[in-house]
């Protein structure tokens, strides 16, 4: 079994980083004219099926060592922040766009934040939130029968995207922005240039940004601007309802943030710190839980079979209703957080984790100096026969099994599904997220039939920071019953 210790280098290790296994590359630049961003996630999982892992690839004079194992990096998440950090150019690109909040801060700034975020995604709020929800998934449903009766092919992941932005500003900042009814000129579509953006410059050799700017980051700059103008108006709305409608409770995040800053006369949170964190909760709404939903509708699209049950078993807990009526019967659509889960085993939408310890370390007998970049490549566990029966098969029903029948079934590891995380970094908003894939999946399947409008072999994943489709075009038949 893999182990990650602190130590102090050479002296108990077997190897050295530059012992381990690397691609062949070139001299100076190494690895770097073989790694195609749009395919990193792609790149890295055929060097580990060639090579074995750990190994690694050299940007220049820079390695960069990949993992793959399962019990190693549940280790190294539960002893982040302290032993480990995320890798430092994440935080610095973030940094730079004005997005430093929950997601890529580190250390006390992340505690305070951590607190905040949890406070507001908690089960409670988001009880107390669902029948925003569930209009704002009615207004999905409206946007799709309409798009049924027209005949007309919807890219999902749009509309998924605009679904999940509505949900997340609702919730988080008290303000639906009901992209879901607008055609053009949302927000969404200033958004959905940042984390392309993002991967591109924390894999960049150099900063060349700083120096010139391509076509694509001055596109870039404007969506940056556009999205902070957004969020600038967003905190003065929130100030002027604090002041006229005064609540002794905060009624969203931020105005928790801004109750907080009040506090402390703006030392301790200031409105670019807001600002980041607006940012980032405004990114994972808007990627993340739409990608990963995404995911699901190939798999849909390709079984009749399993879209009749899901249709029934949509049909026996929702009835005639629209959506889910209630939080409470949420418990019974566990089978369509199945779905999402299963699809994104085998499409990770967090393909790859990046870490780089904060002391010298030992980790799986190889000597690791502070700062060692550390790429976790989560494919390869989620699809390996030791963690999952029959792993390349679509199978829902896996994460539905119990007991015996789990048993019988074969192996379930759910530690190597690593899509939300591990640790004291898990992803604060999975409850969140879930609640949405149940959502969204069964009122799909309680309302109609779909076809993918393309070869599903003609579906690109890309490495856009987190793995998406390149295209995701559906045509939906109004369901007969």
């Amino acid at each position: 079994m893999s182990t990650a210790s602190t130590g102090t280098g050479s002296a108990t290790a077997l190897r050295q980083v530059a012992d381990l296994p690397c691609p062949r590359g070139l001299p100076l630049i190494g690895n770097l004219l073989q790694l195609e961003p749009t395919r990193l996630h792609q790149i890295l999982e055929r060097w580990a099926e060639e090579l074995g892992t750990p190994y690694r690839f050299q940007v220049g004079s820079i390695p960069i060592t990949i993992w793959t194992d399962t019990e190693l990096i549940q280790s190294i998440m539960r002893e982040r922040p302290h032993r480990y950090r995320r890798y430092q150019p994440i935080e610095s690109v973030f940094d730079e766009m004005g997005a430093n909040g929950l997601f890529s801060s580190e250390g006390v700034q992340w505690e305070s934040h951590r607190r905040l975020v949890m406070q507001a995604l908690s089960i409670p709020n988001i009880k107390a939130f669902y029948p925003t929800l569930a209009d704002i998934t009615q207004r999905l449903r409206a946007r799709w029968l309409r798009a049924a009766e027209r005949g007309e092919t919807v890219e999902m992941t749009d509309d998924l995207k605009r679904y999940t932005v509505d949900v997340t500003s609702a919730l988080a900042f008290g303000e639906d922005p009901r992209t879901l009814e607008q055609d053009h000129g949302a927000i969404q579509e200033h958004l959905e240039r940042i984390l392309p953006a993002v991967m591109g410059r924390i894999n960049a050799l150099f900063p060349y940004w700083r120096v010139f700017k391509l076509p694509s980051d001055r596109k870039l700059d404007q969506s940056l601007a556009e999205v902070h103008r957004y969020i600038d108006s967003m905190m003065a709305r929130a100030r002027a309802r604090m002041r006229d409608e005064p609540s002794e409770l905060p009624r969203n995040l931020l105005e928790a943030m801004l109750v907080q800053q009040q506090q402390h006369d703006g030392e301790s949170i200031s409105d670019a710190q807001i600002r980041a964190n607006v940012l980032t909760l405004l990114l994972a709404g808007e990627d993340t839980t739409a990608d990963s939903i995404a995911w699901t509708l190939p798999y849909l699209a390709a079984d009749p079979a399993l879209q009749t049950h899901l249709g029934e078993e949509a049909r026996r807990v929702i009835g005639d209703a629209p959506v889910c009526p209630d939080y409470a019967t949420l418990k019974d659509l566990d089978i369509f957080e199945a779905i999402a889960i299963e699809a994104t085993r085998l499409r990770p939408v967090a393909a790859v984790h990046s870490f780089e310890p904060l002391e010298d370390v030992v980790v799986d007998n190889v000597a690791l100096p502070k700062g060692t970049r550390m790429f976790f490549v989560a494919r390869p566990a989620m699809v390996d026969a030791k963690n999952f029966a029959d792993p390349q098969r679509y199978d829902p029903w896996r994460w539905m099994r119990k007991g015996e029948q789990a048993e019988q079934a074969g192996a379930h590891d759910v530690r190597a599904y690593l899509q939300f995380g591990a640790g004291p970094r898990v992803c604060p908003g999975r409850h969140l997220a879930t609640v949405e894939m149940r959502l969204a999946l069964s009122m799909l399947m309680n309302e109609f039939e779909i076809e993918l409008a393309i070869d599903p072999a003609q579906i690109k994943e890309v490495s856009a920071f987190t793995m998406v489709p390149d295209t995701m075009p559906v045509k939906l038949r109004k369901r007969v019953r």
